[in-house]
């Protein structure tokens, strides 16, 4: 409990040294963190990176066990099991556009909160430097007040409170910043995964599910 305390008495002297300006960070901050917990619990939930089973279920349908495949599409713990299984009855190539629609649109719901993510990554160092830009101003104000009686160490601790917002801002847009690039890799696997998986659908043999090819005495075999 006392620790609780001292950390909202420091927090309550950061805004109270930063102005409005760190409470709005702090504020998004606080939104940026949310996001990213749900995005995690979402990713998680709906099997984000699990392809073993959809793997499984195209070597069945590459080796003709289309009722096997089907079985281990619908098993499959992966947002994109439902996709395989729609695939595998389709059995059409008029069916592909439609598919593909449909991955985007499942695609796009886990994708969703990235531009919020991207909003307050751009932001926060903007509304740094404007807490900064309105220090600067108060510092430089104050010093003209003083005229010839100016104290260096009132204008440098001026000018530290105005280099504060900077801080916060950056302090918040870098981590939401390096978050929201491994989401949206994340994100971009499971689009490779879900065209391959349409189209190991639609013609089977024809997308090898295998390991890259490594380099060996100059030519490339699969890892």
């Amino acid at each position: 409990m006392i620790h609780l305390t001292d950390a909202r008495d420091a927090l309550r002297g950061l805004i109270e040294l930063g102005g409005p300006v760190v409470a709005l960070i702090l504020a998004l901050s606080v939104l940026a963190g949310a996001v990213v917990l749900w995005k995690l619990w979402q990713f998680r939930a709906a099997g984000v990176g699990r392809h073993t089973g959809l793997e499984a279920a195209i070597a069945a349908h590459d080796a003709g066990q289309n009722s096997r495949a089907r079985a281990l599409a619908e098993a499959a713990p992966s947002h994109l099991a439902p996709l395989l299984a729609e695939a595998l009855q389709a059995q059409s190539e008029g069916a592909r556009d439609r598919l593909y629609t449909l991955a985007e649109d499942r695609l796009a719901r886990l994708e969703s909160g990235f531009r919020l993510l991207d909003t307050v990554a751009q932001i926060a160092p903007l509304l740094g430097l404007f807490g900064t830009v309105l220090g600067m101003i108060d510092a430089f104000r104050a010093m003209q007040g003083a005229g010839a009686a100016v104290d260096p160490s009132v204008l440098a601790g001026g000018i530290w409170v105005a280099l504060m917002t900077t801080a916060a801002g950056l302090a918040v847009a870098m981590p939401v910043s390096a978050l929201l690039s491994w989401l949206e890799s994340r994100m971009a696997s499971e689009r490779r995964m879900a065209g391959a998986v349409i189209e190991a659908a639609l013609c089977p043999g024809m997308v090898a599910m295998v390991k890259p090819a490594v380099q060996t005495d100059g030519a490339y075999v699969p890892a």
